[in-house]
């Protein structure tokens, strides 16, 4: 195979020694993706290694990839994540992805950290009680998304106010709110799972202006997108960019 040296030591770096089975049956496939992915993609910017590899991970939960997910756990911690950053990304996936599909990665999640040695559970994160989840969490959307918040209880049908109580409460409430990763970090993980999920355009643009609003500019999300192609494939990105120039215009 003819994979290049860079593309090599980014392999490396994320699995160190690692021997890629896929390599000895599909050395084609291996080597026009690895010197695409760990080569050219990874050349496109200078988003940090452990940042890309969270944002990859998150994108594995979303495709509902989990075989990609165990490799992309393993690396994360192989290049400094914490055990608590992997497990509030996974978290995180249950109120944009469905406890369904999210169950196999928690799961997943915890026989990786097993294998390391690491206790469980780990220290909890939460920051909020039942007596206050829905005050934080409202307080959270409106950080991330200012006054469209008060515009969505305002212009809810009667009907459907409980979903917005829900949104406050439940999505922000309890995930957003807690600890393990920062907000700008969350934000950019909840639109990696927008990406990856598909058929998500109008959350998606919802989210490039919260993440824009904390400081996520047009730049680091056309570097997310990039990072993100090799994974999720050129439609659900296409879509995405599409998003990003409606709303973010060059």
């Amino acid at each position: 195979m003819s994979i290049s040296e860079i593309a090599h030591q980014n392999h490396e770096e994320l699995w160190p020694g690692y021997q890629s089975k896929a390599a000895q049956t599909d050395p084609e496939l291996i080597e026009v993706f690895d010197n695409f992915a760990f080569y050219e993609i990874i050349s496109h910017d200078s988003m940090d290694t452990k940042t890309r590899v969270l944002m990859i991970l998150a994108s594995t939960i979303g495709s509902h990839a989990l075989t990609e997910f165990k490799m992309m756990a393993n690396a994360a911690l192989n290049v400094g994540a914490t055990p608590v950053e992997v497990k509030e990304i996974v978290y995180q996936a249950v109120p944009y992805v469905g406890i369904s599909k999210v169950v196999d990665f928690i799961y997943a999640t915890n026989e990786i950290l097993t294998e390391r040695g690491i206790i469980l559970p780990l220290d909890g994160q939460s920051t909020t009680d039942i007596k206050t989840r829905l005050e934080k969490g409202l307080a959270k959307q409106k950080e991330i998304f200012g006054e469209l918040i008060d515009n969505l209880y305002k212009n809810s049908p009667k009907d459907l106010l409980h979903i917005q109580h829900y949104l406050s409460a439940n999505c922000f409430g309890d995930y957003v709110t807690r600890n393990g990763l920062d907000v700008k970090t969350r934000e950019l993980v909840t639109l990696t799972f927008l990406i990856a999920l598909g058929g998500t355009e109008s959350q998606i643009k919802g989210h490039i202006r919260g993440n824009a609003n904390l400081g996520n500019d047009r730049q680091t999300l056309i570097n997310l997108m990039t990072q993100l192609l090799p994974y999720v494939g050129y439609p659900r990105t296409l879509n995405a960019i599409n998003c990003l120039n409606e709303v973010l215009p060059e």
